[in-house]
């Protein structure tokens, strides 16, 4: 049961999400809703995210920069 109790104590709520993306609660919500941010639970009406569903979902974003030098 430790591992179980660790895992609901690491949840991370939409405000963490918001915190940790420098996003708005209100963009995670429309993430959500249109089904396009990362993969959530739902506990009761709460709604929490994995911390490696979130890391997941944040390396699997489009990146720019890393420009190749014109020839």
């Amino acid at each position: 049961m430790a591992t179980t109790d660790k895992t609901v104590n690491s949840l991370l709520n939409e405000h963490d999400v918001a915190r940790i993306t420098g996003l708005s609660v209100a963009s995670v919500r429309r993430w959500r809703l249109l089904r396009r941010g990362p993969k959530y639970l739902k506990i009761g009406a709460a709604v929490r995210y994995k911390p490696e569903d979130l890391s997941d979902w944040i390396e699997s974003r489009p990146s720019g920069g890393g420009h190749q030098e014109e020839r």
